[in-house]
């Protein structure tokens, strides 16, 4: 019964979402050719392609037609494209955010709503300009990776229990680099079977031992890459060695399971470098990215999540001098399904919502970077708070199965509870000169509008 209160309330929400929205926009004829192709091209077809991840092809009218009541439903709902970030609640200016804009939503809706129309058949929508599926990310802005770093070959059964591989990889860096972005990148059908791929940088001792220098970064299915805001440095020092931890899941997770032996599976990190100019500056900050623990909700340091039931952990981390928040990047597995980022300011009593993601899926994994004029600035004392929610009943579409106990651990089937922050560790002054540009900039924006 309860599953069924739930469906019908998702489903009322849904309808006068559409109905709220195709009032405003039935005001104008919307076709296919003259605007929802644009849109289609823009959002969709880079996954629902010949050869996509997309259960279904969107490249022509005649392939989009019969699913146009289903697009509407899971665009009016933001469940697509799949980038799942609350509207309206903390910072929304994000690089490399997927979400739709409320004007293509609604001009999406209200064309379903008018019956799908092709249009005027002399108008020839342009065609869209997709990028190679094997392509990097930032090669359109960055050109190609300065280095690119693969693992060593594995290869990946059709089914069968999960596997890690752990090795190191040499760095051919000759001089200490500062880092302008990071991608990691499963090769071809790798990508459906890589759970997530963690790089850390090491550094050779005397005595042969390996100490840690720090965190290069870290991929889960689906993630996009990571860009380090100009005037700091993630550094990578001259000799040292990548350790990598790469976690596969034999037959694939999600929409993008191919359920078949994968050979030669080969995970490769482009890392793109700040140049000699850049590097001597000495006025530069210091970023790292650390993975920050979720405690509470832990029973004698274990999460524990029984059949048919719910939990929620949260943790709270603090620092000596003010930090910036770059990026926030919320981890756990198969039964998760929401996270928050929160700073509470003793001194005033106040808690600040930063990012919320109330439909969280392990298929699609964000690393939210925030524009650097916007990231949160956090003073020394300040305190991150970081919740994340767990669904293990049968209401959770996920969910391989309710019936189990589910505990903390590495597994795709255990669950975990952390978050991956970039931060960018200032001064009081440095600090202090940050929060006077914003506030003057806001002040000229303001001026500009009387």
């Amino acid at each position: 019964m309860q599953t069924i209160r739930r469906l019908f309330a998702v489903l009322t929400g849904a309808l006068l979402t559409l109905a709220f929205i195709s009032a405003e926009a039935q005001t104008r004829d919307v076709t296919y050719n003259s605007h929802i192709a644009k849109i289609m091209n823009e959002n969709c077809v880079v996954c629902h392609r010949e050869g996509g991840i997309g259960p279904m092809q969107f490249e022509t009218y005649e392939q989009i037609r019969p699913w146009a009541p289903l697009i509407q439903l899971r665009v009016a709902n933001r469940e697509m494209p799949p980038y799942a970030y609350d509207q309206h609640i903390g910072i929304q200016d994000l690089q490399g955010d997927w979400r739709m804009a409320q004007g293509e939503i609604d001009t999406i809706v209200a064309w379903v709503n008018q019956g799908s129309p092709l249009g005027d058949a002399d108008i020839v929508p342009p065609l869209p300009n997709l990028p190679d599926p094997d392509a990097w990310n930032f090669a359109a802005d960055l050109g190609q990776p300065d280095l690119i770093v693969p693992s060593v070959p594995m290869d990946i059964p059709a089914d069968g229990n999960d596997l890690w591989s752990k090795h190191f990889a040499p760095l051919p860096v000759t001089r200490d680099r500062c880092l302008k972005a990071i991608q990691v990148k499963p090769r071809g059908d790798a990508k459906a079977v890589v759970h997530h791929a963690n790089s850390r940088i090491k550094f050779p001792q005397e005595d042969g031992s390996m100490e840690q220098f720090g965190m290069l970064t870290e991929y889960a299915m689906g993630k996009w890459g990571e860009l380090i805001p100009e005037g700091v440095c993630r550094s990578i020092p001259a000799g040292s060695l990548i350790e990598w931890n790469i976690h596969m899941y034999p037959g694939g997770v999600g929409a993008t399971a191919q359920g078949q032996v994968i050979k030669n599976n080969v995970v490769e990190i482009g890392l793109w470098f700040h140049d000699e100019e850049y590097e001597s500056n000495d006025d530069l900050y210091r970023q790292d990215l650390k993975q920050y623990a979720l405690r509470d909700g832990y029973e004698n340091g274990n999460l524990i999540i029984p059949p048919h039931g719910y939990t929620m952990t949260q943790g709270f981390h603090s620092f000596d001098h003010p930090v910036r928040i770059d990026s926030f990047q919320p981890h756990g597995h198969l039964r998760m399904n929401a996270a928050t980022l929160e700073i509470f300011y003793p001194k005033t009593g106040r808690t600040e919502q930063i990012s919320q993601i109330s439909n969280w899926s392990a298929t699609w994994h964000h690393s939210h970077i925030y524009e650097p004029d916007l990231a949160p600035l956090v003073p020394a004392g300040a305190v991150l708070v970081i919740k994340q929610w767990y669904d293990n009943t049968a209401n959770n579409p996920n969910n391989p199965d309710p019936d189990q106990w589910v505990f903390g651990g590495s597994r795709t089937g255990d669950e975990m509870s952390h978050a991956w922050i970039a931060l960018t560790h200032l001064d009081d002054e440095g600090y202090e000169q940050l929060v006077a540009e914003r506030k003057a900039k806001e002040e000229r924006s303001v001026a500009g509008n009387d």
